[in-house]
C-alpha cells in the first residue's frame, strides 16, 4: 500500500472530524395529503394540522396539500392511500366503505339528531379510537374524523315534495346507505366522484346529486343548477387517514404528534364548520340559489322510511350490523 502524504493525511483525518449532515436533513420523509375538496372543512382540516405538525415536527417531516382531486378522483385517490403511493387523503367516509364495509355505518339515517350530538359521539373518548382503527386491517389508519355537513340534494329542477325525486338521476356517496334511499324515492342513484360531477350536470347525465352546501358554494354549482333541497337524512362525518405501513415508520414522537395534532383539529374546527356552513347558505341564495324544505309531514315520513331501509340494508351484513349497534350504543349515551 502506497504511503500517504502528511498532507493527505491530515486532509483524511480533518474530512473524519467534520459531522455527517443529519440524516433527517438527507431523508425527511413527506406526507402528500390528498383531497376531493377546496376551500371547504377538508381543506381547512388540512391547514390546520399542517400548521401545528409543522410547529411539533420541524423539517423531520414535511407535508403537501394537493386538494381539488389533483391527485386524480376519488377512487384513485383511495387506491393510492391503500397502497402506499400516496400518504394521506382525508374523504367522507362514505368513499372508503369499498375498503372496508363497516364504514357505511357514519350514514346511518337519523343516527345523529342534529351537529352537536354528532360532535359528543365522535369525540367520545371511548369511542373515538375504535373509529380510527376501523380501516387498520386494510392498511389504513385513521389520525382525524370530525363533522363534514349535514347532507342535501341539489337539483337542475327543484324537489319540493318526495314525489319530485322519481325520475332523476341523482349523484350519490359510494354507500348503500346513499344509493338505496334515493332508489326508494324513485330516483336513479348513480355513484360518482367529485371531479367528475359538474361536467356531468352541465351535460344532463345526471339531474342532481347529494353533497353537503358548503362544497357546493365553494365550488360554484349555481352556475349548473340552483335549487337545493335540505332533506338532511344523515350528516356526512369526514376522516383523516394514512397509509398505516408509511405511518408505522415514522419516528414515535412524530407519530404521537400527528395523532393528538389530529384529536385537537377534530374538536376545534367545529366552530368553524358551524359558521363556514351558514356563509356557504349565504353565498348559495346571494348568488341566486333557492334553499328548500320539504313539507314537515313529509320530511319525517322520510325519516322513518329511511330509518328502516337503514337497518335493513346494514343488517346483510353481520360485522357492519354489530359496528352499528356499537356506535348507536355511544350516540344513545350522547343523546341527551
Amino acid at each position: 500500500m502506497p504511503m500517504l502524504s502528511r498532507r493527505h493525511g491530515l486532509a483524511l483525518l480533518g474530512a473524519a472530524a467534520l459531522p455527517a449532515p443529519p440524516a433527517a436533513a438527507q431523508q425527511a420523509p413527506v406526507m402528500k395529503m390528498a383531497s376531493a375538496t377546496i376551500n371547504d372543512v377538508q381543506h381547512e382540516w388540512l391547514r390546520r394540522f399542517q400548521a401545528a405538525l409543522q410547529a411539533r415536527a420541524g423539517e423531520r417531516l414535511r407535508s403537501e396539500i394537493y386538494p381539488a382531486s389533483q391527485l386524480g378522483a376519488i377512487p384513485r385517490m383511495v387506491e393510492g392511500l391503500v397502497l402506499g403511493t400516496i400518504e394521506s387523503f382525508v374523504t367522507p367516509t362514505s368513499f372508503v366503505v369499498p375498503v372496508d364495509a363497516r364504514m357505511q355505518v357514519f350514514d346511518a339515517p337519523g343516527l345523529f339528531r342534529s351537529p352537536e350530538h354528532l360532535q359528543r359521539v365522535i369525540t367520545d373518548a371511548e369511542y373515538r379510537p375504535r373509529a380510527l382503527a376501523m380501516l387498520e386491517r386494510r392498511g389504513v389508519a385513521g389520525i382525524g374524523i370530525f363533522y363534514n355537513s349535514p347532507v342535501v340534494v341539489l337539483s337542475r329542477r327543484p324537489i319540493r315534495t318526495l314525489a319530485d325525486f322519481r325520475g332523476q338521476k341523482i349523484r350519490t356517496f359510494a354507500s348503500p346507505l346513499q344509493t338505496r334511499p334515493m332508489e326508494h324515492l324513485g330516483a336513479t342513484a348513480v355513484p360518482m366522484a367529485l371531479s367528475e360531477v359538474m361536467p356531468a350536470l352541465q351535460s344532463g347525465a345526471i339531474d342532481g346529486l347529494l353533497a353537503g352546501i358548503p362544497v357546493l358554494s365553494a365550488l360554484r354549482f349555481w352556475d349548473a343548477a340552483r335549487y337545493v333541497t335540505q332533506i338532511h337524512p344523515a350528516i356526512v362525518v369526514s376522516v383523516f387517514l394514512v397509509n398505516k405501513r408509511w405511518f408505522d415508520r415514522l419516528p414515535a414522537d412524530i407519530r404521537t404528534a400527528m395523532q393528538e395534532e389530529g384529536a385537537r383539529v377534530d374538536r376545534e374546527l367545529f366552530a368553524w364548520t358551524t359558521e363556514a356552513i351558514a356563509r356557504a347558505n349565504a353565498a348559495w341564495t346571494q348568488n341566486g340559489g333557492e334553499l328548500i324544505d320539504l313539507p314537515p309531514e313529509e320530511q319525517a315520513r322520510m325519516m322513518r322510511e329511511f330509518a328502516a331501509l337503514g337497518e335493513q340494508i346494514m343488517g346483510q351484513n353481520a360485522e357492519v350490523m354489530a359496528e352499528y349497534r356499537a356506535l348507536a350504543a355511544v350516540a344513545q349515551r350522547h343523546a341527551a
